[in-house]
C-alpha cells in the first residue's frame, strides 16, 4: 500500500487508515458524524493525494487526447479543466478523468489505480503523433475543501476576497509560499474547491489551510464521510458505480460528453444511443428499508431482476440507508418500489441528487 505523503500529520490527528486500490487513504478521524456535519454546514478538508495523475507532452498532445476522450480538449483554454471519459470502440468505459490544460502539457487527474490502465489504453493508439506520456502522481496532489464556509477559509488563507469557482473553473493562487491551482469541484457540494499543490508543498499548504479554518470550525474529512456526500450527490465513482462494461450515458455522464467535437474512440456508440433517446438501464438513487444489502445485491420487480446496487451508505442521522444502483428503464419512475435481493427489504427509486 502506497502511504499518503502526509501520513504522520493525519496520524497525529487521530486518523484511521484503509487501502483503496493499493493506495492509503484516511478512513476517518474518529468522528465521522462531525466530519460530515462540517462538510454540510461549515468547512472540511480532505487529503485526496491518493489520486493518480498522468502528464501528456509533445506538439500533438492536444489533438491526440482530443481524439481519445468524450469531451472537447481542443477547445480548452490554457489553465482550464474539464471532465471526460475514456471509452472503447464498443462504447464501454475504460476510466474517467479530469483534464487540465496547461501551457506545456495536459494533466489527467485520475481515480487511484487507474494511472497504469489509462496509460496502456493511450499508448495502444499512440502511433506517429508527437506525444509522450509521463506518470505525474508524485509531482503534486489534491487537497479538497468542502462546505459553505470554504470561501471564507480561502479568503483568510489567500489574504484576499475569494470568489466561488464554478465546476471545472480554475484560478491560480499562492498559499504558504507555494504556487497552487484552485479548481472548482461543485458536484459534491456547491462551494467545493480542489487545491492542486506541488508535492513538496503539501505539508505547508495543509497546515496553512488548517490554521485559516480553525476559527471556522474546520474538520479534517475522511474517506467514509466523503463517500456519504458522494452518494447523496448522486455522483458515480469509477470502480464502484462504473466499470469496464458501463456506457457513460448509463451513468448519467452527459456532462462528460461533447456532441460537437468530431470523431473520438467510441463516438458511434454514444451517437446511436443518444439518437435512440434512452438506455436500457440507468444509474438511479434508491432509499432502502434495511441495512442488510450491499453493492452487487439484485433489485427485483415481481420476482424478475431489474437492476442491482452499486454504492450503499447511511448518512449520519438519516432514518434509512441510501444507495446508488442501476435500474431498468421501465422502473425508473421516482416512487417505484423494488425488492432488494430475496426481500423483505425494499428499495424506493428516488431522483438524484438526494440532498
Amino acid at each position: 500500500m502506497q502511504p499518503l505523503s502526509l501520513h504522520f500529520l493525519h496520524e497525529q490527528a487521530g486518523a484511521r487508515f484503509q487501502a483503496l486500490q493499493g493506495r492509503e487513504v484516511v478512513a476517518d478521524y474518529g468522528n465521522e458524524a462531525a466530519e460530515y456535519r462540517a462538510a454540510r454546514t461549515g468547512v472540511a478538508l480532505h487529503d485526496a493525494t491518493y489520486r493518480e495523475a498522468l502528464r501528456i507532452t509533445g506538439e500533438d498532445r492536444t489533438t491526440f487526447l482530443h481524439g481519445m476522450v468524450t469531451q472537447d480538449v481542443k477547445g480548452l483554454a490554457a489553465g482550464a479543466s474539464t471532465y471526460a471519459a475514456f471509452i472503447t470502440v464498443k462504447g464501454a468505459m475504460v476510466a474517467d478523468a479530469r483534464i487540465l490544460r496547461r501551457d506545456a502539457d495536459l494533466l489527467l487527474d485520475l481515480e487511484p489505480g487507474l494511472g497504469a490502465k489509462v496509460r496502456e489504453f493511450l499508448e495502444k493508439y499512440l502511433i506517429s503523433e508527437d506525444a509522450e506520456l509521463h506518470d505525474a502522481t508524485e509531482e503534486g496532489g489534491l487537497l479538497r475543501l468542502l462546505g459553505p464556509r470554504t470561501p471564507e477559509l480561502l479568503t483568510a488563507a489567500l489574504g484576499a476576497p475569494f470568489e466561488p469557482l464554478a465546476q471545472d473553473a480554475t484560478r491560480a493562487g499562492r498559499l504558504a509560499e507555494q504556487d497552487v491551482l484552485l479548481l472548482g469541484n461543485t458536484r459534491l457540494q456547491a462551494q467545493g474547491v480542489d487545491v492542486w499543490v506541488p508535492r513538496a508543498g503539501l505539508e505547508a499548504v495543509w497546515k496553512a489551510l488548517g490554521a485559516a479554518g480553525a476559527a471556522l470550525g474546520l474538520q479534517p474529512l475522511g474517506w467514509r464521510a466523503l463517500e456519504v456526500l458522494r452518494v447523496e450527490a448522486g455522483v458515480p465513482r469509477y470502480g464502484q458505480d462504473m466499470v469496464d462494461t458501463t456506457i457513460p450515458l448509463e451513468a448519467n455522464l452527459t456532462h462528460a460528453i461533447s456532441y460537437n467535437k468530431g470523431c473520438y474512440i467510441g463516438q458511434e456508440v454514444i451517437a446511436r444511443a443518444t439518437f435512440r433517446g434512452h438506455m436500457n438501464r440507468k444509474l438511479a438513487g434508491l432509499r432502502l428499508s434495511a441495512d442488510a444489502a450491499g453493492p452487487g445485491t439484485e433489485l427485483k420487480k415481481d420476482g424478475k431482476k431489474v437492476g442491482w446496487l452499486t454504492s450503499v451508505t447511511r448518512s449520519p442521522g438519516a432514518a434509512e440507508p441510501l444507495a446508488l444502483g442501476y435500474v431498468h428503464r421501465d422502473h425508473l419512475e421516482p416512487g417505484t418500489v423494488l425488492t432488494v435481493g430475496e426481500g423483505p427489504a425494499e428499495a424506493t427509486v428516488t431522483a438524484l441528487p438526494f440532498a
